[in-house]
């Protein structure tokens, strides 16, 4: 590649903070190459896709992106869960796109970019490993910065794709951890945000045990940050020791997100989730850690959630009365154990179940504003 304009990648970002992260990886591997990266399409003539394949609204917004590249006259590169998902389908739909790759494939980014044909590399059965042999580049630079621990999924919910597109749970190992821990603090990150598809769950494959608190208690001891978050916890492992960490260490945040995505037993047990007490958890953790902020995501809509299951989850929420709370319609995905089952919930119910919750919510949180004034 000769002309220096060559050279140029655009890219285009859709999806979740984990995803945001391996766009980030792609681009430092672009850039070891030699390569410049740009956030406007106008500017390159090759653009990569990093999309987003969670849900149906999720995958309109990425092939709409595809579509208008493609329109343009760009060379289309398509990362991500989109590929990993639906390869053989936008194959056929969208023949003029350049290259694939999959969930666990952007580390070959280069290749595909510098591919004089069609390229594709799409790993059939996902096997995320962090590639700790290349710095991220970050797209946006401030006073926090979200940090990947681990990803893929051990857990096989039944509304969810996310083990299917990025395989089995991997841990990041602690001392990769502390190490880019340090180095956003060196570019003066203050605040670090945990992510992965389930925060909670780190250390189950390096030390046999989920191992959250002793992550947390080592990063703690980074002097130049300010602030550690967590999100994407799952309720299954908040032990004692975890607890412990929210309430002593100094620099974690009191703020536990914790998607339940249910409260009610019998649509927890049909959504396949571990059986658990929401309530005496919720409880659990107030007790456990003073002033603590708690924000839950919420699935209306499940097939087979009726009017009871609905009430059950509304005088939960009445009563939990979390600080934040999402909710998501359920979407039925292809792939999943709930797309085949039986009593769908029908598309006016599920839209008429969230915009009550959301009611419900909106109230509680104007209250709990109020009683800071």
């Amino acid at each position: 590649m000769e002309n220096s304009s060559e050279k140029n990648v655009a890219i285009i970002q859709h999806g979740c903070s984990k995803n945001l992260v391996d766009t980030e990886l792609m681009i430092g591997f672009l850039a070891n190459a030699g390569y410049s990266v740009t956030l406007d399409p106008d500017e390159a003539k090759t653009v990569v896709v990093s999309t987003c394949s969670f849900i149906h609204d999720a995958e309109k917004e990425s092939v709409r992106s595809i579509l208008e590249m493609v329109e343009a006259g760009k060379r289309v590169v398509v990362a991500g869960c989109l590929p990993q998902k639906h390869k053989e389908e936008l194959k056929a739909a969208i023949p003029e796109i350049a290259a694939f790759l999959g969930t666990c494939d952007f580390d070959k980014i280069v290749d595909a970019i510098e591919a004089q044909d069609y390229y594709f590399n799409v790993s059939e059965e996902p096997n995320y490993r962090y590639p700790e042999n290349v710095e991220r580049k970050h797209i946006t630079v401030g006073s926090s910065a979200y940090l990947k621990i681990a990803d893929g999924c051990n857990f096989s919910c039944g509304y969810c794709i996310i083990p299917t597109l990025r395989g089995k749970y991997n841990s990041r190992s602690m001392e990769d951890i502390l190490a880019e821990a340090k180095r956003l603090a060196e570019m003066g990150v203050s605040e670090i945000i945990l992510i992965a598809q389930d925060t909670t769950s780190w250390g189950l494959d390096i030390y046999s045990k989920p191992s959250l608190a002793k992550l947390l208690c080592e990063l703690n001891k980074i002097e130049e940050l300010d602030w550690i978050r967590v999100l994407y916890t799952y309720p299954t492992y908040f032990n004692d020791e975890l607890l412990e960490a929210f309430k002593s260490l100094d620099k974690v945040v009191k703020y536990i997100d914790m998607p339940l995505q249910h409260s009610d037993p019998e649509i927890l047990k049909m959504m396949k989730r571990p059986p658990i007490d929401c309530e005496e958890l919720v409880l659990r953790i107030r007790a456990a850690v003073s002033d603590v902020t708690l924000r839950t995501t919420l699935i209306v809509g499940y097939p087979g959630e009726n009017d009871e299951h609905f009430a059950n989850l509304y005088n939960f929420v009445k009563k939990m009365r979390f600080d934040r709370l999402g909710v998501f319609e359920f979407s039925r995905e292809r792939g999943t154990y709930a797309y085949s089952l039986k009593n769908q919930v029908s598309a006016s119910v599920k839209k008429r179940r969230k915009k009550q919750i959301l009611a419900l919510q909106e109230k509680i949180s104007k209250e709990v504003n109020e009683s800071f004034i």
